[in-house]
């Protein structure tokens, strides 16, 4: 009877193991799959684009001479997309975590929802109709920064709510316990222990809408020269890696790589440097 036991357990022990080492090589076969299509593509840009890095191509201007109104028109658009954004986003996502328990709370996480996997093309249409076209009469850096910020909203706004609702409950409590109010509660205690999860969102949503090509496409249209005004046309990197991988000239093809290589470091460089500086601030507050 003994001996018996003991083989089950030993058959238990073993079909245990096969399957924990099973499903430890199919996860990093799946992995490999993932990261295979995506060291291509950053080998291909690296090296096709590599080329054309110099001073006088990241800051110089037209076809000969390089992107820098390109580069310029992007962080203006990153920061004024952020600016709309990245506010509404996080006050949306704090609504839906925290007093999201009415029916005015649930249309808006299915209008959010429905936002988040809307064509940026069907956006930049909408924005050129109705800001382009029948608000400011023309082509500008606002009417980019709200395009994109109907992209970016939605993104932040969930990432905000999924990471609110991880902070325990048992943390509201102590806080409100101590007399505080629910709004200090939720400004000075979630959401800095949700710091991880905003700071992500909001990356993710930075990194889309510094790709995205068809609402400004429609909205600042493009141009060779330098920012003149937020009521003139602008470039940007998306646009300019458009309309030279169009043509057929070397040149123009060359820059449009090169065009892409700058807009991947300009994105992982906003992604380490956040990321640097929030962990220096919270790493401050620890020492003092």
């Amino acid at each position: 009877m003994v001996n018996l036991f003991e083989k089950l357990n030993l058959h238990s022990y073993r079909l245990r193991k096969f399957k924990n080492k099973f499903f430890y090589i199919l996860c990093l076969i799946c992995v490999i799959i993932a990261i295979v299509p995506l060291l291509s593509i950053l080998f291909e840009v690296i090296v096709r684009g590599a080329p054309a890095i110099n001073l006088q191509f990241l800051t110089g201007k037209g076809l000969r001479g390089g992107i820098g109104p390109a580069i310029q028109g992007t962080m203006i658009l990153i920061g004024l997309t952020g600016a709309i954004g990245i506010p509404i986003g996080v006050l949306t996502g704090v609504y839906l975590a925290e007093y999201g328990t009415n029916k005015y709370a649930s249309w808006i996480r299915s209008i959010n929802n429905i936002l988040t996997g809307f064509p940026s093309i069907i956006v930049g249409i909408t924005a050129y109709s109705l800001i382009v076209v029948g608000l400011i009469g023309g082509f500008s850096p606002i009417a980019g920064a709200v395009a994109l910020s109907f992209i970016l909203i939605p993104i932040v706004a969930r990432t905000t709510e999924e990471s609110l609702k991880l902070v325990s409950n048992s943390v509201r409590e102590a806080s409100m316990a101590l007399g505080i109010h629910r709004w200090r509660t939720i400004i000075s205690v979630v959401l800095p222990s949700a710091k991880g999860g905003l700071i992500t969102g909001i990356l993710l949503g930075v990194a889309r809408i510094a790709g995205e090509t068809a609402p400004i496409l429609l909205t600042i249209m493009g141009s060779s020269f330098f920012f003149g005004g937020f009521n003139e046309s602008m470039d940007a990197l998306p646009l300019r890696i458009f309309i030279n991988s169009q043509l057929h000239t070397q040149a123009a093809q060359t820059q449009a790589w090169g065009a892409a290589l700058v807009l991947i470091l300009i994105v992982l460089t906003l992604n380490i440097g956040v990321r640097l500086a929030s962990r220096g601030r919270y790493h401050n507050k620890v020492t003092r």
